[in-house]
């Protein structure tokens, strides 16, 4: 029985990409145990993610993909908490749209296992949404964090600037759809769902 847990907010605010805003609410997860934790996206709020957080100390700061939505906080987040802000390389250019200038503190790699208590989160490079678009699969928690990358109904969106819907029909369906068909899929906005349920809506 792992000691670890997933810890959940909502947070809202925007979303700004090719000259366009939209409102969003985005999900906040936090997976680890009373001492430690990662915290999965930085979207609008440090407080709402540290009221998450609390006292524990943060490991790093996952980023499934650069959207604004997703890591607007995330440096504001790194110094308030002292950690780390982790991001896949092919981002970059996503990145520095929001904070241009400034590096994430070190790059993500496909297959990597980020450890937090007594389990690990893989991460699987699954580029469409974004290029740089990550998922945090743990089969001992039986779950995929997925980002944008694959929501309740269906794909992430592929119409704006860094975005492909061939790339993540080809990642869902060979880095997603191979999972597990009961694991649970924590989305970046929106409801949860499974890996099942998605492959009967294909």
């Amino acid at each position: 029985m792992t000691d670890v847990r997933i810890d959940h907010a909502v947070t809202s605010g925007t979303f700004s990409l090719d000259g366009e805003t939209f409102e969003v609410d985005n999900n906040i997860w936090v997976v680890g145990n009373d001492e430690e934790c990662l915290v999965i996206d930085a979207p609008h709020s440090v407080a709402a993610i540290r009221r998450v957080v609390d006292d524990r100390r943060v490991l790093a700061i996952v980023c499934t993909h650069a959207h604004d939505d997703h890591v607007r906080v995330a440096p504001e987040l790194a110094r308030a908490v002292d950690a780390p802000v982790l991001l896949h390389a092919d981002d970059a250019p996503v990145w520095e749209l929001t904070h241009p200038g400034m590096e994430p503190d070190a790059s993500l790699e496909d297959g990597q296992r980020i450890v937090v208590g007594d389990t690990a989160l893989t991460v699987l490079h699954t580029p469409g949404h974004a290029p740089g678009a990550v998922c945090l699969y743990s089969a001992e928690l039986g779950v995929v964090f997925t980002g944008d990358t694959l929501f309740s109904g269906g794909p992430g969106a592929t119409g704006r600037s860094f975005s492909d819907y061939g790339t993540i029909m080809a990642s869902i369906n060979d880095r997603l759809f191979t999972l597990p068909p009961e694991t649970v899929v924590h989305t970046g906005h929106g409801d949860s769902t499974t890996i099942a349920a998605e492959r009967r809506d294909q």
